[in-house]
């Protein structure tokens, strides 16, 4: 079997020397594979997805926060809190750090359940009309060919698993965040499922499913560490500086519409 008869098919452009085949079927995705056949695969492959421009278009927990905020438009000073972070990141470029102060000063407070409302609005609008329609039909053809699929991202754990619902996904791993009972306190409690640590992740879920056969897909630099390690790992919409480190990896590189 091929990969044009196995439906799992095809990139419109790629690189790194990766082996592709076109299909003609214009609903085709372009997914990773380097053009080996699927027929001999006796486990279960797992299929990675990053969520935040590799899925959909742009970052979503500023939106999101946003979104919340904006339900109470008299909160919108709470941003303003942010700027010191903002700043101290200049310097120190910690991403964790910066996540957890624009959590503290935004959200902090707010309750489970009107969070969850919000999630659930704001991710089926997102998927209506911020996503890649690419990175869809990818999700849809590795679902529909029974793949294990993992939602893998560093935003956090309050609304990424509503994406990983309504998109069908078996299993979520993203950033943890701490709750005082039933309100948000906004402290990370685990590490920001971002770089080596998304690597660590693929490899510890690796190793706990037995399954050697992975998919992987990422739009940045910081993908390239699971990506690299992933079997079959793609680079979606890269800056030209990923697209580049990308090949010097041997990770295949396309382009999602």
């Amino acid at each position: 079997m091929d990969l044009a008869s196995s439906g799992i098919v095809v990139p419109r452009c790629c690189d790194a020397g990766q082996s592709w085949r076109q299909s003609g079927n214009p609903d085709d995705a372009i997914v990773a594979n380097d053009g080996n056949a699927f027929g001999n695969i006796t486990a279960m492959p797992i299929a990675i997805f990053d969520l935040d421009g590799t899925i959909t278009h742009h970052d979503t927990l500023f939106p999101l926060v946003l979104r919340q905020l904006s339900r109470r438009p008299w909160q919108m000073w709470r941003l303003a809190a942010v700027l010191p972070a903002v700043i101290r990141f200049c310097f120190d470029h910690d991403r964790a750090l910066l996540k957890q102060s624009l959590l503290r000063a935004t959200l902090r407070g707010i309750s489970r359940a009107e969070l969850e409302s919000t999630s659930r609005d704001f991710v089926r609008d997102t998927l209506a009309r911020r996503c890649f329609a690419d990175a869809l039909t990818a999700v849809r053809r590795h679902r529909d060919r029974g793949h294990f699929m993992v939602l893998m991202s560093a935003s956090v754990d309050f609304y990424v698993p509503e994406f990983g619902r309504q998109l069908g996904f078996d299993h979520v791993i993203c950033t943890g965040v701490a709750w005082n009972g039933d309100r948000l306190d906004g402290t990370l409690t685990t590490a920001n499922r971002r770089g080596e640590e998304k690597a660590r992740c693929l490899r510890e879920l690796v190793a706990a499913r037995g399954d050697t056969e992975t998919f992987a897909y990422g739009n940045s630099a910081s993908d390239l560490p699971h990506l690299e390690i992933a079997r079959h790992g793609l680079l979606v919409n890269g800056s030209a500086s990923a697209r580049r480190a990308a090949q010097a990896l041997g990770v295949a590189t396309a382009e999602w519409h």
